[in-house]
């Protein structure tokens, strides 16, 4: 056993000097003021706690046998000692944070996917893949980007955040977001996987190219492409376009947005696979008022507001030319229907519901 630990110690005292000679380089200056606990993991274990407020150029300056003579640190500790000084080597951070979380079952990985979630584990993210996902915010100015819009589901985040800016979180280290008051393991998981996925599509993007990227839920523009191509052609849409290009789209990301029971509302409601259901017949069906079925069928409208704000001029300038060309034969009634639900306008629900009684 003695010689066991031995061979273990002259292992670790051996990597140690190793990587105090690596990060000693120039190249490394940048690294030798930032604390240790930048390379650490939420989900790390035996963490040297007595180190993590230490700067690494502290910690280098400091001879391994009073390293390791710190109380409360053992060889486990002076080994995870070891673990973080490399990860402070590598030029890019620790951990992809899609797809790497062992701790989430298949189960639970399925219902995400259906539910147009990412397995986007917020334990990998460290300090130091957080401060380039900041970076990233602030070289290509998009910290006034909304919370909400760049969500991949709204159902995980509460309405009172939706507008919040992603400068509302810029400043803040991981370990303070955590802190945060109302800002519990679902919230925090959120904020990071915006700047995630905001990092993942602009870090290669040269920022002094004369094209932007434009940042969008992807939704979008394959609806907008169809309306400027109906802009610009002379003619009126069959219900089968309207219905693949428009509405299903739609109701998709009202399903991921708002969740099962208000996309089988809403996909009921435009009659998608049969005739349209009036409330009436949606409120019995639930055992609820009409006045519920109307409250839920709201989100809809609420959701493509904040989604899709645009959505509604261009809707408009569409059915001012559909009414413009259309005739008594022309079946308009699911484009008009999709319109409504989505962006009530002067005809509400509840007045086409009382004209069908």
């Amino acid at each position: 056993m003695n010689k066991i630990a031995s061979a273990e110690d002259y292992k670790i005292v051996s990597s140690f000097q190793t990587l105090k000679k690596t990060l000693l380089e120039d190249k490394f200056a940048d690294r030798l003021e930032k604390p240790l606990a930048y390379w650490a993991l939420p989900n790390d274990r035996r963490l040297p706690l007595a180190f993590l407020g230490r700067t690494i150029k502290d910690l280098l300056e400091t001879p391994f046998e009073e390293l390791s003579a710190t109380p409360g640190i053992g060889q486990k500790k002076i080994s995870s000692l070891v673990k973080l000084l490399s990860r402070a080597t590598k030029d890019t951070p620790p951990a992809v944070p899609i797809g790497m979380n062992d701790g989430v079952t298949e189960t639970r990985k399925e219902d995400k996917a259906k539910k147009g979630m990412t397995t986007f584990d917020p334990a990998l993210v460290s300090e130091a893949l957080w401060s380039q996902w900041r970076e990233t915010v602030a070289t290509h100015s998009i910290g006034h980007e909304k919370l909400g819009r760049l969500a991949p589901s709204l159902q995980a985040l509460p309405t009172v955040i939706w507008h919040k800016p992603l400068d509302n979180y810029v400043n803040y280290t991981v370990a303070e977001i955590r802190r945060l008051r109302t800002h519990g393991e679902k919230r925090v998981r959120v904020v990071l996987e915006v700047f995630y996925i905001a990092h993942e599509i602009l870090a290669n993007s040269a920022t002094d190219n004369h094209l932007s990227v434009r940042l969008v839920p992807k939704f979008i523009e394959p609806i907008e492409q169809w309306i400027q191509e109906k802009l610009e052609q002379p003619g009126l849409p069959a219900p089968a376009e309207v219905r693949q290009m428009l509405s299903i789209p739609l109701l998709d990301q009202i399903k991921i947005d708002a969740g099962d029971t208000i996309h089988g509302l809403a996909h009921g409601r435009l009659g998608i696979d049969g005739q349209p259901q009036s409330v009436r017949q949606q409120s019995k069906k639930m055992e609820v008022t009409r006045a519920r079925v109307y409250q839920l069928l709201e989100d809809c409208s609420k959701v493509m507001n904040f989604r899709w704000p645009e959505g509604q001029q261009l809707l408009d300038s569409l059915t001012a030319k559909f009414k413009a060309e259309a005739t008594d034969k022309d079946d308009l009634r699911l484009y008009y229907a999709t319109v409504e639900l989505f962006y009530p306008g002067k005809f509400k629900l509840a007045e086409e519901d009382t004209a069908q009684q």
